[in-house]
């Protein structure tokens, strides 16, 4: 089996840790850099081509209740204080995307939450883009486990986890907040619902069958909670430049016939490869799937600078591939920015959808679980006073 990563001793492609994992166990990521070029960072929103239009453009702002809680206020370019998701939604964007836990600590974003976030977005003209983890906390490729209380076996969960879908899009429709895009669960590219529908177990198997089974009881429920609004749905891993890994999902998830609209991707290029690899991986996934692409995650780093000095998951000596193209700086990660449009719009038939930056207003103030760092606070648009940075540009329409 091609994989681009490193493989364990049955030959399956070793999931990457999530962010939240590597910065617990070893206190941030130090890597080596390049020199910037000052002239590329220079680059601005105003001087972009116009063909980069893209019809979705936007962000999860799933810790901003927490933040302003917290004190946290945010002002625009122009210095005013207002709301994060009216900044961005007046700097141009239209989705806003939405992290939903079935039972996480206080304080962090539960069902109740969520549907307060998305009254929020609509009030500011955004759609809504939802990212249930169907997990009582964080679920990436490192970890997705079932919640507490919820059946283990595959029966059980297979129907709870069309219900629980099922009922979540029903009470965000009733609301009057519908889901234009839901997200199957979170970066799922080893399984979801640990064991049950683990993809690569510890005894060398691979379960594809049953987590097929879970994912389309999943998109069953959340088309029936939509009733007749229109729902599309993406399949979230974590590739963005990388195609064999990309291919080997995929292919797979094809062979099963899992129905779903659009393939979505998490972009960070500390982890993910060069602007060149995500544009091959897009332009084939497109070419190979007959589905439009989006970045359901990215982000890049303003500064080396630690907000909350406890810790950051990029560090200053980070490897970024187009870091002589876009040095870390404001202007730097404005251009990055410009840059990851053009290519969006450069993927063949318009199936380049867009991007939504990840937590983008995560400054200082909240930690990732209770008392922990703010671990992703040189990554954001805003300053770590809450004054947006140029990179807002990029939403523009």
């Amino acid at each position: 089996m091609p994989s681009s990563l490193p493989e364990d001793a049955c030959g399956r492609p070793s999931p990457r840790l999530s962010r939240r994992s590597v910065l617990a166990a070893v206190g941030g990521i130090a890597l080596t850099g390049f020199a910037a070029s000052p002239a590329q960072a220079n680059a601005s929103a105003a001087q972009a081509n116009a063909s980069t239009a893209l019809s979705i453009r936007g962000a999860d702002l799933s810790f901003l209740p927490q933040l302003e809680e917290a004190g946290v206020r945010y002002r625009n370019l122009a210095g005013r204080v207002l709301p994060a998701e009216r900044i961005i939604a007046d700097a141009g964007a239209n989705h806003q995307r939405i992290r939903v836990w079935v039972n996480p600590p206080a304080g962090y974003t539960d069902k109740a939450r969520a549907l307060n976030l998305a009254r929020r977005a609509k009030r500011a003209g955004l759609k809504i883009v939802l990212d249930p983890h169907f997990s009582d906390f964080w679920a990436d490729p490192g970890k997705q486990p079932i919640p507490a209380g919820w059946p283990t076996e595959l029966a059980g969960l297979t129907a709870k986890v069309r219900s629980y879908a099922r009922d979540l899009v029903r009470e965000f429709a009733a609301q009057g907040t519908p889901v234009d895009i839901f997200q199957m669960g979170n970066e799922i590219t080893a399984g979801i619902l640990w064991p049950a529908g683990q993809l690569y177990p510890a005894d060398g198997t691979q379960h594809w069958s049953e987590f097929a089974t879970l994912l389309k009881a999943g998109i069953a429920g959340a088309r029936e909670g939509a009733g007749r609004h229109p729902l599309k749905v993406m399949l979230h891993i974590d590739k963005g430049g990388k195609l064999d890994d990309t291919r080997w999902f995929f292919d797979n998830i094809t062979a099963q016939q899992v129905p779903f609209d659009i393939i979505g991707q998490s972009y960070y290029p500390m982890w993910h490869g060069s602007l060149a690899d995500l544009q091959a991986n897009l332009t084939d996934s497109v070419a190979r799937y007959g589905k439009p692409v989006l970045l359901a995650e990215i982000s890049y780093p303003w500064t080396f600078e630690d907000g909350d000095g406890r810790g950051n998951i990029v560090t200053k000596d980070a490897v970024l591939p187009d870091i002589d193209r876009f040095p870390v700086t404001p202007a730097g990660q404005a251009a990055f920015y410009e840059a990851v449009r053009k290519v969006l719009a450069g993927i063949p038939g318009g199936k380049g959808l867009g991007f939504l930056v990840w937590e983008p207003e995560w400054i200082p103030g909240v930690g990732w679980e209770p008392g922990a760092e703010a671990s992703n606070d040189n990554l954001t648009q805003f300053d770590f006073t809450g004054r947006a940075l140029p990179s807002i540009r990029a939403y523009r329409r």
